[in-house]
């Protein structure tokens, strides 16, 4: 029996395995500190001042605020005033307001992304072998009701049900986040369910350690990747290749 005919539902991570970011992060910030009459950024400084910044809220404020019933929108400014500062950026408060604003909406809109041209088939094929398809995503409310949508990932057309940390109060590695996935599924069984994903930390180890099937795509030829083969993951190029070994893989 092939793997394919043993499954029932497909759960799968978003950023880096269905869709990408566009630029840099920069160009955004660049623009939006333009709008407001302001000189563009350094975008290394920028890049590194963001990085530590939403390290810092992450660790402090998990879930994009979830347990602290902070607003996500609070959560963001909290983490973009940050980034500037560390970036050695002050502003007062209505340019700072200007230039958070178009971020925002830039980041909650389709704009910074670009959905891998195989995703929308691979979902709609898995559907029309009957499965039922779970999104799991570190990711807030926004990538489930506005950004998804946008880049033309529908719920009841792409995916069945989502798991967003910002939404769950928790998040991947935590195998809890994928407890969560399997009872939406309809509390299909772990080992008639696969995980794909582009991590082996936050996907391939957590989906495993609940009897789950998992597997990695490595789109961008990730240098951990063969280490990754070694440990005994199937690893594939992207979801073309995905498609093809559920067609052909044996099951356990």
């Amino acid at each position: 029996m092939t793997l394919l005919a043993k499954l029932r539902c497909v759960t799968i991570d978003v950023t880096g395995t269905l869709m990408a970011y566009k630029g840099e992060l920069g160009d955004y910030y660049c623009m939006a500190a333009k709008a407001a009459g302001q000189p563009c950024p350094d975008y290394k400084r920028m890049h590194e001042g963001f990085k530590l910044a939403y390290k810092d809220m992450a660790k402090n404020y998990p879930c994009f605020g979830y347990a602290a019933k902070m607003p996500n929108i609070v959560w963001w400014k909290t983490c973009v005033r940050d980034s500037f500062v560390r970036a050695g950026y002050v502003y007062d408060e209505e340019t700072f307001e200007k230039i958070f604003r178009r971020i925002y909406a830039s980041f909650g809109s389709s704009a910074p992304y670009s959905v891998f041209p195989d995703s929308q088939p691979f979902l709609r094929w898995l559907r029309e072998q009957g499965l039922k398809v779970g999104i799991v995503s570190n990711a807030e409310y926004r990538y489930q009701d506005v950004i998804l949508p946008a880049l033309g990932l529908n719920e009841g057309s792409e995916w069945d049900f989502g798991v967003f940390s910002g939404l769950e109060g928790v998040e991947k590695p935590n195998p809890k986040i994928y407890e969560i996935a399997l009872e939406r599924s309809g509390n299909i069984a772990p080992e008639q369910t696969l995980h794909i994903g582009d991590s082996i930390r936050k996907d391939y180890e957590p989906a495993k350690s609940l009897g789950m099937h998992a597997l990695l795509v490595d789109r961008f030829k990730t240098p951990e990747a063969e280490e990754w083969r070694k440990s005994g993951a199937v690893v594939l190029p992207d979801l073309l290749a995905v498609q093809k070994w559920l067609c052909s893989a044996e099951s356990d």
